[in-house]
């Protein structure tokens, strides 16, 4: 029965259509899979490319440095040498100094033309060996078992006149090790070329600079010298054993072969090759620099190359069938409830009108007037909000109370009018708990249990509360499932944030609170998903790539203020999504330090303990504070009452009755204003957290407590708190320049 209504369903016209929909999407979707797919393969592989080369040229550079080393050394030598001719036996001295002097030479020697001291025999080869640790050896090694003038090493500079470098070879008589000599021949004063003057390197250093680092895991590099010799390889057995003409000779790809003459006639390139196996692998080989005639190669696996790419596409075909196929289904769907929205439209319409209205209700519970504090030189805030409806989920607010800019920014679950109404209720706890909690990680504690007792819409917000203290620059913030912001200053990163679940899912949730350091001039840019989940008419999305380098864009030429910078970010999705419909509310809020750094004009401290007796103390320092700065009279008396009260407060709650402890009064004034600073390491005490005292109710109806902080608040124009390395940190501020 299913079947032939589904048939009866594809006959009709919209059914037809439908079908031509899902079919096109299907085509289009395959394309710029395919097309991505190819740009991405293109990417990566030269991205390889460049790693290789860069890896070649890095290992170029630093064999080069080592022989070129022992080259400078030798002609620097080589002089002491030839002037020393005619003293045979200091010849010993001369190769041990070379030996001793350069860590990378195993070994010096000096090889004479046969019987070039009657004395001294018809061999004459007197060499030093160094060993780390050990005293250096000297020796004379020449001789008719050691017959050096049927080395390559004597044999080609002898004959040519010109330095040279050997090939690779095990040396029993004199370095005991697999090495390269470096020749260098010696002139009597008639230019006649008397002896071989050679420096022993060791080899054993070669593998582990060429393979210190390989490009992927499975990837190796190799090296062959001037005859094709093996000198480094995966394979430990072949090296100087075999070379690279015999372990390719059976390969069944005969590039290879192409590939191990251009090696050995010095050429760079790249190709690939298959192996036995079947296993393509990319091959860059370069000649290392010099007269060595090595050559190194990098080899790299096409299937680790591709691996992560090639998964990457089917995970995204599985994504794109299953997209598909739930698009076919919404297609049905909305065919099949067509009639039934059209009678619908006339109450939206109806409904729309109301919804502007809550619209506009909505709009005014957030702050609206930028810049807010215009009268302050440490902060400047903006802020945007745009539903994707005529109401939204998304919410943002700041204020400041003791020196401490509050702010939040949220995202509802759902959009609409209940999201919107989630959201009235989030904004209006926020501004009730923060107005005497100052820990960010408490507040939303305190909202996410409001929030769960009435939660019976099974809605959720994901919330993220900041508190700046403006005076320090101390960041504490706590997050509750939100994107984390941007920081904005030198150089653009994400703020570090705990995870912890979005308010109203869970009601005895433990949300941690962190904290960092803001620097002057750096911003904190808060957003919601509405920012990097924008889509262009191609379902791409904005994301937070894209969001990234755009931010770092605006550093380019210096931070701008929040305003610009919002519009700027604002401008940029609007640019991408090109005309699409906006799918999420998208919510933005920026906020830069900008306090300065002011030259200070005084700095003095005194210690008291807490004991009401020390008090005199306390008047007398603020007394001279006063007289320093030239405040009249009349506000030095105000500055000791309130001085007065906030170290009362201390010696009353910070140390448990009988104990004893001491308290910290620092001050420090500049041109523009004197400030108190009251440290001591007591119990956590926060006096900012008592809510602003109601003056106008009688002393009978006022709550006990509380008159001695409104007393310091009223004198002082800011007061602060802080909970610093396990110390209470109070500080008031008073302004010079009223």
């Amino acid at each position: 029965m299913g079947n032939i209504n589904l048939k009866r369903y594809l006959k009709t016209l919209q059914g037809k259509l439908s079908l031509a929909i899902l079919v096109t999407a299907a085509v289009l979707i395959e394309l710029t899979a395919a097309v991505q797919y190819w740009y991405a393969q293109k990417g990566i592989r030269e991205g390889v490319e460049q790693r290789a080369k860069n890896e070649l040229k890095v290992k170029n550079l630093e064999i080069q440095n080592i022989l070129t080393a022992v080259e400078v050394a030798m002609k620097n030598h080589a002089w002491e040498a030839e002037q020393m001719l005619a003293f045979p036996d200091s010849m010993y001295g001369i190769v041990r100094r070379l030996a001793i002097q350069n860590e990378q030479i195993l070994g010096a020697g000096i090889t004479f033309v046969p019987n070039y001291y009657p004395g001294k025999g018809y061999w004459f080869e007197p060499y030093v060996r160094t060993e780390k640790g050990q005293p250096a050896e000297a020796m004379q090694i020449g001789g008719k078992d050691h017959d050096y003038t049927q080395k390559e090493f004597y044999s080609v500079p002898m004959k040519s006149g010109v330095p040279y470098w050997s090939e690779p070879y095990l040396d029993n008589e004199g370095a005991h090790a697999m090495v390269t000599t470096y020749s260098y021949p010696l002139h009597d004063k008639t230019g006649k070329t008397v002896a071989i003057f050679g420096a022993d390197v060791s080899l054993d250093w070669l593998d582990e600079l060429i393979n210190s680092s390989p490009i992927y895991p499975s990837s190796y590099n190799m090296m062959i010298s001037r005859t094709g010799q093996l000198m480094v390889c995966p394979e430990e057995s072949l090296i100087m054993k075999q070379s690279i003409q015999e372990v390719t000779a059976n390969m069944n790809d005969t590039s290879t072969r192409d590939i191990n003459r251009k090696m050995m006639a010095g050429l760079s390139g790249q190709t690939s090759v298959t192996d036995d196996k079947g296993q393509k692998n990319y091959v860059f080989y370069s000649p290392i620099k010099g007269t060595t005639g090595w050559s190194m190669a990098v080899v790299c696996s096409d299937k680790e190359i591709f691996h992560e790419l090639r998964q990457v596409a089917f995970n995204l075909l599985l994504l794109m069938l299953a997209g598909l196929a739930l698009m076919g289904y919404i297609i049905y769907r909305t065919i099949r409830n067509y009639n039934r929205l059209q009678a619908v439209n006339a109450e939206k319409e109806r409904i729309g009108s109301e919804l502007r209205i809550a619209n506009g209700i909505q709009m005014g519970m957030l702050p609206k007037i930028f810049p807010p504090y215009p009268e302050r030189d440490d902060v400047e805030i903006f802020g945007m909000l745009e539903p994707a409806k005529e109401v939204g989920g998304d919410l943002y607010d700041f204020y400041i109370r003791d020196e401490k800019l509050f702010f939040c920014i949220g995202d509802v679950s759902g959009k609409g009018v209940p999201a919107s109404l989630v959201m009235a209720v989030t904004r209006s706890l926020f501004r009730t708990v923060s107005s005497h909690e100052s820990n960010p990680g408490n507040i939303i504690r305190q909202i996410n249990e409001a929030m769960t007792e009435m939660n019976e819409s099974c809605m959720f917000v994901t919330l993220f509360i900041g508190a700046l203290d403006l005076p320090t620059g101390r960041l504490h913030y706590s997050n509750a499932g939100h994107c984390p912001p941007l920081i904005i200053g030198s150089k653009v990163e994400k703020l570090l944030v705990d995870t912890n679940i979005p308010v109203g899912y869970m009601g005895d949730w433990k949300y941690t609170s962190q904290q960092t350091i803001i620097d002057p001039q750096t911003s904190i840019f808060l957003y919601t998903d509405g920012l990097t989940e924008a889509e262009n008419k191609d379902e791409e999305f904005f994301g937070n790539q894209r969001m990234m380098e755009f931010a770092k864009k605006l550093i380019e030429n210096g931070n701008p203020e929040p305003e610009k910078t919002i519009q700027r970010m604002s401008d940029a999705v609007k640019n991408f999504v090109d005309g699409n419909v906006q799918s999420d509310d998208l919510t933005m809020l920026a906020i830069k330090y900008t306090k300065q750094k002011l030259t200070e004009r005084l700095k003095q401290s005194i210690t008291l303990t807490n004991d009401l007796n020390s008090l005199p103390k306390l008047n007398e320092f603020v007394d001279d504070i006063a007289e320093k700065l030239s405040i009249d009279p009349s506000q030095e008396m105000k500055m000791n009452l309130a001085l007065e009260e906030a170290v009362v407060n201390v010696i009353d709650y910070a140390y448990p009755e009988g104990t004893q402890g001491d308290i910290n009064i620092e001050a420090k004034a500049n041109d523009l204003r004197l400030k108190f600073i009251i440290t001591d390491s007591g119990t956590p005490f926060d006096p900012t957290a008592q809510k602003e005292m109601d003056t106008t109710l009688s002393a009978e109806e006022r709550p006990i407590g509380g008159l001695g902080i409104h007393l310091v608040r009223q004198i002082m124009d800011s007061i602060n708190y802080e909970r610093v390395n396990d110390k209470n940190v109070l500080t008031l501020r008073k302004n010079l320049t009223h």
